[in-house]
């Protein structure tokens, strides 16, 4: 009876990990593409070698399903399976709209 448990167990923490999205935040640089917007994503770190923070962006293509992003937002975008050959991440919430 107990491997049985065990057994339950291990497929409850499996689905906990396969659940688990990266999350970014960043500003929507271009909404020219048809339900797709470009966000720039700005990371902080420090630089192994010389221990100065070096800053660094990456742009991401997410999907805006409703079109409700503009540019100048501040958004969250969340990881999701491939919608396209570009996009593999959609909006999951507008924290501060342009002014």
């Amino acid at each position: 009876m107990p491997n049985t448990n065990e057994v339950k167990v291990e497929k409850v923490e499996a689905t906990n990990e396969r659940n688990h999205r990266k999350t970014f935040k960043g500003i929507v640089t271009s909404t020219k593409m048809n339900k797709t917007v470009t966000v720039d994503v700005q990371r902080k770190f420090l630089h192994p070698l010389y221990k100065k923070q070096v800053i660094s962006n990456k742009k991401y293509h997410a999907r805006d399903e409703k079109s409700i992003c503009h540019v100048g937002d501040f958004v969250r975008i969340a990881e999701t399976r491939p919608l396209s050959k570009t996009v593999c991440y959609c909006v999951v919430e507008v924290i501060t709209k342009a002014k």
